[in-house]
């Protein structure tokens, strides 16, 4: 069977206060991090990132495309540039540079065993409340919520159909469950965290180097 990545590095980082994708890491970029486990994992790799960026020579990444205007519109810009013959896609966000091989297997192996999509996902350790209007209207059970993460892979005909409009969503699982899909979780690692800040880049740093 063969397998593609989408990575997705297209985002502005306004939270972080520039294009995070693009920071120094332990040598390389943090994009380059996450580019490398997909082509370890997977046949090809397709890189989305912003419009200026377009030409820039990527060597790890088999095809270079510009994203859209929101997440999901980038993943939609990277699906078009999967070849057709792909039976299964993963979708990475570039801002997780601590994703192993290992994780883009366990997804990617959950999808060929028959499921539709599969979500690495770690356990919730906190305790989550639900407010409304600067109250506290819930609390919710941990033990039947888990954090979900980024690589999530997916039956390449279903990602596509799940795509076919142009709904956003904060993950794709979302988009494959909203259209009927069965979505399995595979356990993710605590480390395979987002960076969102500039100290993330720190512990990065820290942790590819214990690594």
């Amino acid at each position: 069977m063969s397998t593609w990545a989408i990575v997705v590095a297209a985002g502005s980082g306004s939270r972080f206060g520039g294009p995070k994708q693009y920071e120094p890491l332990a040598g390389r970029r943090v994009l380059d991090w996450s580019v490398r486990a997909a082509a370890d994992a997977c046949d090809g790799v397709v890189l989305v990132v912003p419009d200026e960026r377009r030409y820039d020579p990527e060597p790890a990444a088999t095809v270079v495309v510009p994203g859209g205007d929101t997440r999901s519109a980038s993943v939609r810009c990277g699906l078009a540039a999967v070849p057709p013959h792909a039976d299964v896609i993963v979708v990475h966000d570039a801002a997780r540079p601590l994703a192993t091989a290992a994780l883009f297997n366990a997804a990617i192996d959950a999808v060929h065993a028959g499921a539709d999509g599969a979500v690495c996902a770690v356990s919730v350790t906190d305790t989550i409340k639900r407010v409304a209007d600067g109250r506290v209207a819930e609390t919710l059970d941990r033990r039947r919520l888990v954090s979900v993460q980024t690589p999530q892979a997916f039956n390449a005909a279903v990602l596509r159909q799940a795509h076919a409009g142009s709904e956003d969503a904060t993950d794709d699982a979302a988009l494959v469950e909203a259209a009927g899909g069965r979505v399995i979780v595979v356990p993710g690692d605590p480390y395979n965290f987002k960076v969102t800040n500039p100290d993330d880049i720190v512990v990065a740093a820290a942790l590819l180097e214990r690594r």
